[in-house]
């Protein structure tokens, strides 16, 4: 996928035209495949590409800031990195990142239309959602965006709201989800489990030193350390995980995450003020460290799926009773995988009854 970093100070490219639809896609769920499913159709018809544009600071994240509310700003569900994958992984031809500041917020609409759509892109079809807004105040609609397209020479369509069992699909929707730490509901929402990826960044190495004596042990409870970079994330505390991108086989590790801010760290971690995915693998396979370089992950991308949450962050006053937390963490993990194993063996043997 060939990705546009703003279009503003530059020549505009040259185009044969593109099938355009424009949003947030925030964790790209259900509801943007479909629009994404029928846009690809569009662009069929047409001869012409697929194309997404997307803005990043988030709208909302921009006026928070701006009127210094950030209770205003939504919780993120994606990082642009993720954003970007799951876009390419729908079929996304290009995609189009635009920095949401001052400069766009400004811009009206028939300017938006006229600069950005057709000398830009040159669209040969928009298709936007049925709450679609831009421009100026949030002056633009469908009925003006349809008036220009009949002037100017492109089709505009809208999509209605997708529903799953009558509820509609939104970002709101996974927001509440994974704030209520209900990945079950989320990973129906989405239509794929909750994932978090990126490249494997330093942390303090407290994983290692914690239960170092413990037997089988010796390295403690080494951690692979993502980042996510939005401070405020839609999901948050401690999670049972699968680890993918490790492997030689593909399989994936199973694991136990925290998500969050570490509240019993100390303010000289090295990632302080961040937060951080930090996941430790219940069992890292022999031979393992051998495959990777130097024996360690760092700078490898790695893919975090949180498949079932534990508990909120918890505050640890010691490091002995951060030890013995992780340990039970570790604990009602397995747990949860020997569950999940004992109910994938009940239906593989269902199916063979019923086959």
């Amino acid at each position: 996928m060939k990705i546009l970093r703003g279009l503003w100070n530059r020549p505009l490219p040259a185009t044969q035209g593109c099938a355009l639809t424009i949003g947030n896609f925030d964790g790209v769920h259900r509801g943007h495949q479909a629009m994404l499913a029928l846009l690809q159709n569009e662009a069929r018809h047409r001869g012409v590409p697929t194309c997404a544009m997307t803005f990043e600071p988030h709208p909302r994240d921009f006026f928070a800031a701006v009127h210094r509310k950030p209770e205003l700003a939504p919780a993120r569900i994606a990082t642009l990195r993720d954003k970007l994958e799951e876009l390419e992984r729908c079929g996304v031809d290009q995609c189009v990142v635009l920095p949401f500041n001052q400069r766009l917020a400004s811009l009206p609409p028939q300017a938006f239309i006229e600069d950005i759509l057709v000398r830009a892109l040159g669209v040969k079809y928009v298709l936007v959602g049925d709450d679609f807004r831009f421009g100026a105040q949030r002056a633009g609609d469908y009925r003006l965006l349809d008036a220009a397209g009949s002037a100017m020479g492109f089709d505009v369509a809208r999509m209605q709201s997708y529903e799953v069992h009558g509820t509609r699909v939104s970002s709101s929707a996974v927001r509440e989800a994974l704030a209520a730490g209900d990945m079950e509901r989320t990973a129906a929402l989405l239509g794929r489990p909750y994932a978090i990826s990126g490249h494997v960044v330093h942390g303090r190495k407290l994983g290692r030193q914690l239960a170092e004596s413990a037997p089988g042990r010796s390295d403690g409870f080494r951690t692979l350390n993502l980042r996510f970079s939005h401070w405020k994330p839609a999901a948050s505390g401690i999670f049972a995980v699968h680890v993918h991108g490790l492997t030689a086989s593909g399989e994936p590790l199973e694991g136990v995450a925290n998500l969050g801010v570490r509240p019993s760290l100390d303010p000289n971690d090295v990632n302080g003020g961040r937060v951080l995915l930090e996941t430790h693998c219940l069992d890292w396979p022999a031979g393992l460290s051998a495959t990777l370089p130097g024996g360690e992950a760092y700078g490898k991308i790695i893919r975090v799926e949180l498949l079932h949450k534990l508990h909120d962050e918890l505050k640890y006053d010691s490091l002995d009773a951060l030890t013995q937390g992780i340990a039970k963490d570790c604990d009602d993990a397995r747990a949860f995988f020997a569950s999940l194993h004992a109910q994938t063996r009940r239906q593989t043997t269902r199916d063979r009854i019923q086959g």
